[in-house]
């Protein structure tokens, strides 16, 4: 019973995770336009062979990335307009081959390590002060550190990251960034459970890197980012290999 209950809850994760892809891809297509009107969830869930609370979710989800929109009583609506439409197709393209070949996970890692260093640089080289945000998910981290809240600690993280790229104030990497957030962010929760580090050592690990990137160490940020990342990569071959174990003796 205790085995089981996390392998249900990855399958139904997965089964709203494919159905809002699904749909994300037909939106940033074009063959559901601005103004088209979604199937109900029964037709939703009868085509693709999952509940309706399933659907609900993947609903939710385009929802909160401002693809649809949803009134009492009404069928949801695309609202979504074509602004920055092949960095959104990428990010499809990419959700759809992680379904299929999981190395490019590794990948996207790699992609990471690029954005993030290259953004380190910019905030080591000039005078502007860090942007509060970036504070603001670390005091998040601390707290959550302090309270044992590990999902908390985990979306603080992902948030933190997110906000360092924001405030180098480079529009193109923040919407290149911004493209993989949810991805990056799936990442940081499947690689923070494989035992490693504590909570208390995972905050210092961020407050170390901003500390430095405060006193302009962009060799020293450089390093500690670049290894927070290879390390991750390393954790998420170990969740993979061991997620692909579980699939073939369900199989």
């Amino acid at each position: 019973m205790i085995k089981s209950e996390p392998v249900t809850i990855a399958r139904r994760d997965r089964l709203h995770t494919t159905v809002a892809a699904a749909l994300e891809a037909n939106i940033l297509n074009g063959d559901l336009k601005i103004g088209d009107k979604l199937e109900s969830e029964s037709a939703i869930a009868k085509e693709f062979g999952v509940s309706t609370r399933a659907v609900r979710e993947a609903i939710q989800t385009l929802e909160t990335k401002g693809l649809v929109m949803r009134r009492h009583g009404e069928r949801t609506t695309v609202v979504r307009k074509d602004v920055n439409e092949f960095l959104d197709t990428l990010a499809v393209t990419v959700r759809q081959r992680l379904a299929s070949e999981p190395e490019y996970l590794q990948q996207l890692m790699v992609a990471r390590r690029m954005i993030e260093t290259e953004i380190l640089e910019i905030l080591c080289s000039r005078d502007a002060p860090i942007a509060q945000a970036v504070k603001d998910n670390l005091d998040r981290m601390r707290k959550a550190r302090d309270e044992t809240d590990f999902s908390g600690f985990v979306e603080a993280d992902a948030a933190f990251h997110l906000a360092l790229v924001h405030s180098a104030g480079n529009r193109i990497l923040s919407i290149i960034y911004d493209n993989f957030a949810s991805l990056i962010g799936e990442v940081i929760q499947v690689t923070s459970r494989v035992p490693t580090k504590s909570l208390a050592e995972a905050y210092d690990e961020h407050a170390a890197i901003y500390a430095m990137i405060r006193d302009r160490d962009e060799a020293g940020a450089k390093a500690l980012v670049r290894a927070q990342i290879d390390n991750s990569a390393n954790y998420l071959r170990i969740a993979i290999e061991k997620a692909t174990k579980e699939e073939k003796r369900n199989a």
